[in-house]
């Protein structure tokens, strides 16, 4: 294998990466996951992992004494956050570690939805009009110059968690008083109808190497608080949204900072006037299965790739995307109401991937028509909403 052998330090507190820690271990590289015992019976893929560490909980102070003690006998050339929850956790341990990578200023423009904001504000991007809740007088203008509805959403959760629609003033302030002390945790944003869509890509040295364009039948937010089936498919390539939407995928990352790394970023079309706004951004694979949704439309493993440009950029060798198909594909999840759904019903030939995870129902398939993955997933959505879907309601982050 050519170049040194460098050790990674993988670091997440939910079950994720599995083909980047296999990836990273195929690259000729130590590879150790620092992760939460909670998560010991998870199945990692343990033939590829050198050594686990674990944490009853994740407390910055302790796993930072923790880290520096392996540090001793271990000299880590790389920390990777597998999860977005992890995001700002693993650039404070950089900064503390003197370590390469994203630091503390520029994750934050990954993890913050404010900061994301403001960021693409000042560098001339498109985004919802927006406000702080950090001052009354900001907030009262923002509702008298900004028509409802609005989103009241919590600056650090990922996906849809603890987003809430607002109507009036009156519920503004009513759940602004709710949020007593921790409303500084919070923005609110001028809801625009449209559709919106996720772009998943590749970084290294600082431009995007690769990218996808997808558009989401069901958003995230409908998903979470309407309890519907989870819908995402590949936009039709050459088109004026996939190519606009490419475009302003790479200013996003310029903007943002983005050196090297997977990421996933989402964008609005205005319903109205057709005009795109970033919505968000996070530098890590994107969930919900959407990665194999991606795989099959393209044939790049997002994790894996990963993983290889983290160790290129590291051994300063050059990178290489592996050979890429234009297909489409199309991904349904929901929730279901039997613990192992029978799925054999579902046996047209453009199925490539069915999900296999209890509650759950899902499927991907593929085509060289994206007309053709539409259909399919019109048809799969009804069937699974009249034979297995079930729903539970949205978490309200402002009460727990």
């Amino acid at each position: 294998m050519p170049g040194p052998t460098l050790n990674f330090l993988c670091i997440s507190t939910y079950f994720k990466g599995v083909d980047f820690l296999k990836s990273c271990k195929a690259e000729g590289n130590n590879v150790y996951l620092l992760t939460l015992k909670k998560l010991d019976k998870e199945d990692w893929p343990w033939e590829f992992v050198d050594d686990v560490f674990y944490v009853e909980q994740w407390n910055d102070t302790d796993v930072q004494k923790g880290v520096a003690y392996k540090f001793r006998s271990i000299k880590f050339d790389r920390f990777v956050a597998l999860d977005d929850f992890d995001v700002e956790r693993v650039a404070a341990l950089r900064e503390h570690f003197r370590m390469p990578g994203m630091g503390s200023t520029t994750a934050r423009h990954f993890r913050d939805k404010l900061a994301m904001r403001f960021k693409a504000r000042d560098e001339g991007i498109n985004v919802p009009q927006f406000t702080a809740l950090f001052n009354d007088s900001d907030i009262n203008n923002f509702a008298n110059t900004v028509n409802p509805p609005w989103l009241l959403k919590p600056r650090s959760e990922a996906s849809a968690a603890g987003i809430k629609k607002l109507h009036n003033n009156n519920d503004l302030w009513e759940k602004v008083h709710a949020l007593g002390d921790e409303r500084d945790n919070y923005l609110i944003e001028k809801f625009a109808p449209g559709n919106v869509y996720h772009v998943d890509g590749l970084q290294i040295d600082g431009n995007v190497i690769f990218s996808r364009v997808s558009k989401y039948l069901d958003t995230p937010f409908d998903v979470a608080h309407g309890g519907g089936v989870f819908r995402s498919a590949s936009c039709e390539i050459g088109t004026e949204p996939e190519q606009g939407l490419s475009k302003m995928n790479a200013q996003v990352m310029k903007a943002f900072g983005m050196k090297y790394g997977a990421s996933h970023t989402e964008f609005i079309e205005s319903k109205e006037t057709g005009a795109l706004f970033f919505l968000e951004t996070s530098s890590r694979v994107g969930g919900a299965n959407l990665a194999e949704m991606v795989e099959f439309a393209s044939g790049v493993n997002l994790w894996k790739e990963w993983a290889r440009v983290e160790t290129a950029t590291l051994r300063k060798t050059v990178y290489k995307l592996p050979k890429i198909i234009n297909k489409y594909a199309g991904i349904v999840v929901s929730l279901s109401r039997f613990e192992h759904p029978d799925t054999n019903g579902f046996n047209d030939p453009e199925i490539v991937w069915r999900m296999n995870k209890p509650w759950h129902i899902g499927l991907i398939v593929v085509s060289d028509n994206s007309e053709r993955v539409l259909e399919l997933l019109d048809t799969y959505t009804q069937r699974i909403a009249h034979d297995f879907h079930a729903s539970s309601p949205a978490p309200d982050k402002l009460h727990e």
